[in-house]
């Protein structure tokens, strides 16, 4: 279990990873974001204004988590599997003077993360928000995620153990 403060704003976050299949209360998920895998190699997406990231993004209206992981990875990366929970990043807000209570963002909320083993590789059409998609060896990807940090090092780490 990691914990980071990162900047969030003109505030602080304090970021923990908790390796646990078992997910947090649905309310409390802000997005959903996963790491996917066709064979032994990792897809990366080129998403607008963000650069190399994994697929993910916000949780919709009654969407179950799993549900908006697999939506996401299909419109960002154009694939489709089977998906294993892997955690979530603990999003606590208690030591940001600018955190705002009628925000959109919990005081404490959660990013889940998942492993999706890749079964369908689809046509690649950039419709929504990615301009491309690549596969890497997962040892390469601080070559290409600008904001690579000890977190996530730890999901992927989760990820690989679970092939």
């Amino acid at each position: 279990m990691t914990t980071k403060y990162m900047q969030w704003g003109n505030g602080k976050v304090k970021l923990t990873w908790k390796p646990d299949r078992q997910l947090p209360e649905r309310k409390r998920i802000t997005s959903v974001h996963g790491l996917c895998f066709k064979e032994d190699q990792l897809l990366l997406v080129l998403l607008n204004d963000r650069g190399w990231d994994f697929p993910g993004g916000h949780i919709e209206n009654e969407e179950a988590p799993e549900e908006c992981f697999k939506r996401e990875a299909y419109e960002e990366g154009y694939v489709s599997g089977k998906c294993l929970p892997l955690g979530y990043i603990v999003v606590d807000h208690h030591e940001n003077p600018n955190w705002d209570e009628k925000g959109p963002y919990p005081k404490v909320g959660y990013q889940v993360f998942y492993r999706m083993a890749i079964e369908d590789l689809h046509e690649f059409k950039a419709e929504y928000e990615s301009g491309e998609r690549m596969f890497i060896e997962p040892s390469k990807i601080t070559k290409y995620y600008h904001d690579w940090n000890e977190l996530y090092q730890e999901i992927l780490d989760e990820a690989l153990k679970q092939q």
